[in-house]
């Protein structure tokens, strides 16, 4: 078995605290490749109503991994761009998207050839996680090139807090 490259290396960002050790990830990784970076952020938007209509009915919102609003999702873009420009990493493309965060990954990878996906993923499941499945793992069953999880450096004895809306990943 031969070892390669990687020329494209797609990441996945939402801001939380996983984030940024997840760019930073990638970003080496693409520089050590002299690889492009595409860095990718899913977010869901909701009208008024359906807002409103969602945590009123269901308790708190569904979409866990996801940004809330393209205000957000933007300033989670940003803060990655300047991780990946701190690790000299060249980014090619910087991108905003609608959708389910598996969803975005993947599709993303195959439009821009990746041959590698990272996101970050946290070992604590939450019940959303048990029943739905993590993005992790979606990505791990969809994906059609390389995957590497990312997991946060946690001192022995300590205890990571993650907030509800990271715990699925990236």
């Amino acid at each position: 078995m031969s070892m390669k490259d990687y020329r494209t290396i797609v990441v996945g960002t939402d801001g939380s605290s996983l984030a940024g050790p997840t760019v930073g990830r990638a970003a080496w990784l693409a520089r050590h490749d002299d690889a492009n970076l595409v860095i990718a952020c899913a977010y869901s938007r909701l009208s008024r109503r359906d807002e409103a209509k969602n945590v009123t009915t269901l308790g708190g919102d569904t979409r866990i991994g996801q940004v809330l609003g393209r205000n957000a999702a933007s300033q989670a873009l940003s803060e990655a761009m300047i991780v990946a420009g701190a690790e000299g990493a060249t980014v090619t493309a910087a991108l905003l998207i609608d959708g389910e965060p598996a969803e975005v990954l993947v599709a993303t990878a195959v439009e821009q050839r990746a041959d590698l996906i990272v996101l970050g993923s946290v070992q604590d499941r939450t019940l959303v996680d048990r029943l739905l499945g993590s993005t992790a793992e979606e990505v791990l069953k969809r994906a059609g090139c390389d995957v590497l999880i990312v997991r946060p450096e946690i001192n022995p004895g300590e205890d990571l807090e993650v907030p509800e809306d990271a715990a699925a990943g990236l």
